[in-house]
């Protein structure tokens, strides 16, 4: 699993929801609204540049998505599936509210990452775990648009056009690669609409987000 490796330290208690919390920041990058400036000119996918995608994302600054993730274990006999709600406010503030099976929230604040479940909760200063921080942040930068913050940790490819693209993340860091094969990220224009977290170890999975035109 994900955290597993990247939190050595994290006492066993946190790791099982740390595991869900590094696979639900991989979808920051949603919006729910599509941006005018955006849908100006050709779709072309000739002319969808990795460019004008950041700036198509980072224009809003806020979002809300409800979500269906199906996860790909080993260690379970079944695909594992989970639905909320997910909200973003610029510059960093993410919540992933888990409704189904088992409420859970997840909240990325700044560099501190707080887990609640079953009445308790648990709070981890990023700060403490390069790595994480490291993988938060680099998604944060695909919402914020900083291409170059984005390509600090990963190797970026943007393929198709404006009204159906795909972005590929690969990771840099042989430490990451060992845990972390690539992240794809498929959307129209300033809308995502899926995220697939492929694992070096097997393991995947896949959310599907609906955006709320409403909010």
């Amino acid at each position: 699993m994900i955290a597993a490796r990247l939190l050595p330290r994290i006492p066993l208690h946190c790791k099982a929801r740390a595991r869900i919390a590094l696979l639900a920041v991989a979808a920051v990058a949603f919006d729910p609204h599509a941006a005018p400036a955006a849908q100006a000119g050709s779709a072309d996918a000739s002319t969808w540049t990795l460019d004008r995608l950041m700036s198509t994302l980072g224009q809003k600054k806020s979002g809300h998505a409800s979500f269906e993730e199906t996860k790909y274990l080993a260690i379970a006999n079944a695909p594992v599936t989970s639905s909320g709600e997910l909200v973003f406010t610029a510059p960093d503030h993410l919540e992933k509210r888990t409704d189904n099976p088992k409420p859970e929230d997840l909240v990325v604040d700044g560099d501190k990452l707080t887990i609640a479940r079953n009445g308790h909760q648990y709070t981890l200063a990023l700060t403490q775990y390069p790595e994480l921080s490291a993988f938060i942040e680099s998604i944060r930068a695909t919402l914020a648009g900083n291409r170059f913050a984005l390509e600090q940790v990963y190797k970026v490819a943007v393929t198709g056009s404006g009204d159906d693209w795909t972005l590929t993340l690969t990771p840099r860091d042989s430490r990451m690669l060992k845990t972390i094969s690539t992240i794809t990220l498929t959307g129209t224009r300033d809308l995502l609409h899926t995220v697939a977290i492929q694992q070096a170890d097997g393991d995947h999975s896949l959310m599907r987000l609906q955006n709320d035109a409403a909010n």
